[in-house]
């Protein structure tokens, strides 16, 4: 449990009850998390109005770069989709509040294999999802992710190998970074959170053997300080709710 002086204190670490409906459901499987720690004041153009960025107890934001695996997506009726339900994803992510003290995520980019999920997710959400060609080996415990932007902004790469290791606990940071119930994203002139809720992450060590990465500067974000340690997680399944106007 928090004691007063946890940064956790007052913070969500578990789900809150989901509202009705579900309109999403779906498993992310082989996250790896990369953070590093962003001056606040130089992301906070990046917010939509009624969000801004979530600073942690050290005075930083972050910015994550997550390669994981899409698996049996569904919309409305719990029933994947039929291959497009399958697919890769690398994802670059800010950390947002709002005067509710909600805490999500705010994506600057969602890189996908399923062109189908750009237009869809634009369109209904106003999630920057971008076409990619992407790939994911494993040789034992080594895993390479691997992804090349299609469109927009063809030509933009990133490349991460991981070795994964032992079971580790999260830290107080690292379960700030990874207990986040919501995304706001910008549509139609408003701003929307989208809440969700999974259960606890397990998480594993993640030696990083290899990375080069353009997606977090293409983000329009410099870090301020030294990439945090890595971690590997083999996944949780996953519902969304409605969304709603902040």
């Amino acid at each position: 449990m928090p004691t007063a002086s946890d940064p956790l204190t007052n913070f969500p670490v578990d789900a809150p009850p989901l509202p009705s409906p579900v309109f999403t459901t779906q498993r992310w499987n082989d996250l790896v998390f990369l953070h590093w720690p962003v001056d606040p004041a130089a992301v906070a153009h990046l917010f939509p109005a009624g969000c801004r960025p979530d600073v942690f107890a050290d005075g930083m934001t972050y910015v994550g770069l997550i390669p994981f695996a899409m698996c049996d997506l569904s919309f409305v009726a719990p029933v994947p989709v039929p291959y497009f339900g399958d697919f890769l994803e690398t994802n670059v992510r800010l950390y947002s509040t709002d005067d509710r003290g909600r805490h999500g995520v705010l994506f600057r980019s969602l890189e996908t294999e399923r062109l189908a999920m750009v237009g869809i997710s634009r369109a209904t959400l106003g999630l920057p999802y971008t076409w990619a060609r992407m790939r994911l080996t494993r040789n034992g415990d080594r895993i390479t992710y691997v992804t090349a932007r299609r469109w927009p902004d063809r030509g933009l790469r990133s490349e991460v190998t991981v070795d994964v290791g032992a079971p580790v606990t999260a830290t107080s940071l690292e379960t700030w970074l990874t207990a986040r119930w919501g995304a706001h994203t910008r549509k139609a002139g408003r701003t929307w959170w989208v809440p969700n809720e999974h259960a606890p992450w397990t998480f594993r060590a993640a030696e990083v053997v290899g990375i080069a990465d353009e997606l977090v500067a293409a983000a329009g974000v410099t870090p301020a300080g030294e990439r945090l340690r890595a971690l590997f997680s083999p996944g949780t399944f996953t519902r969304f709710g409605r969304p709603s106007v902040v």
